[in-house]
């Protein structure tokens, strides 16, 4: 059930039109409505109280007035707002401010000279609009990713470690771009694609050389220059 506000009996009905452009000065007395009314300032200052609340409508700042809410305008040295009276429900979840206040104001501006010109579509498009740059968007939808199974890619890699590889060729097993592979290999692993490859080579190293192997048939297999280039980075291994 949508919610229900109380109505007073002197309500105002909303306007034909429900964008429109208006200057304020001097108050009129406070009154309410059967709509919400949206406000967005344009130039000017706008001194604005809603059910007993003051506040100030500056330039790009804005206002949502419920169904029922009193209020009243007053602007000492003019202001121009664009309004909006709608009934459209999506306003009673939005903020009081605009989520995305430098896209509201852009978007208030040409509607304001949009509404000047003869068969503008601001009246029918711009209601919408001002709701999608008012309310805070949404969670940024995440592109779908296949997963990347490092288990075997890890055993595909310590078989080819004897070889050059390089991050194309190992991108190239799971089917993305080098730079795509990249991304992913140090968001879900914390490593360079060389980190890891170095790891991948320690790892089978390590394993080799307490299985019995000797230095220089382990430094082959691993992909080292030199078995002296092994025994240096096992012993950096060991030494922490």
């Amino acid at each position: 059930m949508p919610q229900a506000w109380p109505i007073p009996s002197d309500t105002m009905i909303v306007p034909q039109s429900p964008l429109s452009l208006r200057h304020y000065g001097a108050s009129h007395g406070s009154h309410a409505h059967t709509h919400f009314q949206v406000l967005l300032g344009l130039d000017g200052v706008l001194e604005l109280e809603v059910q007993g609340r003051g506040q100030r409508i500056g330039t790009g700042q804005g206002c949502v007035i419920t169904p029922g809410e009193r209020h009243d305008f007053e602007a000492r040295s003019g202001s121009r707002c664009l309004v909006l009276d709608t009934t459209h429900a999506g306003w009673a979840h939005c903020p009081p401010q605009p989520a995305q206040p430098a896209h509201a104001l852009a978007l208030a501006r040409y509607l304001a000279q949009a509404m000047q010109q003869t068969a503008s579509l601001a009246q029918q498009y711009g209601p919408l609009l001002l709701l999608d740059a008012w309310r805070a968007p949404g969670p940024a939808a995440r592109r779908y990713e296949r997963p990347i199974d490092w288990d075997q890619l890890a055993v595909w890699t310590g078989q080819h470690l004897h070889e050059s590889l390089h991050v194309a060729q190992l991108a190239q097993q799971v089917f993305l771009s080098s730079s795509r592979f990249a991304e992913r290999c140090r968001r879900e692993t914390g490593l360079s694609v060389m980190q890891w490859l170095r790891s991948q080579r320690l790892a089978l190293a390590l394993q080799l050389r307490d299985g019995g192997l000797s230095v220089a048939e382990t430094a082959r297999r691993c992909g080292y220059q030199s078995p002296s280039a092994l025994t240096a980075a096992l012993r950096r291994v060991r030494s922490h």
